[in-house]
């Protein structure tokens, strides 16, 4: 059965291998920096990445506005995969499932993240109201940049030391 129209989901290819993207993607200290569309910043109070470990975050809007979420991990297989549920709370009856897998194509990365919601009505409001899908789109545009300047800052450091 398909699922295309409770789905929103996006791929990038990242000039990294699988490992240093995995570990850029769930260093509290980086996803403070890069994690969600532009103009936002973030308050990590919690990220413990494996399953059954909760990562508990504040993001602070441009307009102003503190954004509680709280993701429950199911499943992390380092450097593979995580999936999990993203809401507001532990009984929040819009959370959705989110799988990002991470995939090794030569020394690069192919990264796909996926968000699962429990009905088409669900995923169309989201889209409507919050602009889900260029949000995304921000914040893998956000992850990629910063993954970029850190690499290029790492090999600027090492001609350096060279």
């Amino acid at each position: 059965m398909s699922t295309a129209d409770r789905e929103i989901s996006a791929r990038r290819l990242l000039d990294a291998p699988c490992e240093l993207v995995f570990d850029v993607w769930t260093d509290p200290q980086h996803v403070a920096v890069w994690w969600g569309p532009n103009g936002f910043t973030n308050t990590v109070h919690e990220m413990d990445v494996r399953a059954g470990g909760n990562w508990r975050f504040t993001m602070h809007g441009p307009d102003g506005i503190d954004y509680p979420n709280e993701v429950h991990y199911i499943e992390v297989k380092r450097p593979e995969r995580m999936v999990y549920t993203h809401g507001a709370g532990a009984n929040d009856p819009d959370a959705f499932r989110v799988t990002v897998t991470f995939e090794a194509v030569g020394n690069k990365t192919m990264l796909a993240f996926q968000i699962l919601f429990n009905t088409a009505e669900q995923r169309n409001q989201v889209v409507d109201k919050f602009g889900a899908v260029e949000g995304l789109n921000q914040n893998l545009d956000r992850f990629e940049s910063f993954l970029r300047k850190g690499r290029l800052a790492n090999m600027a450091e090492a001609q350096r030391i060279s």
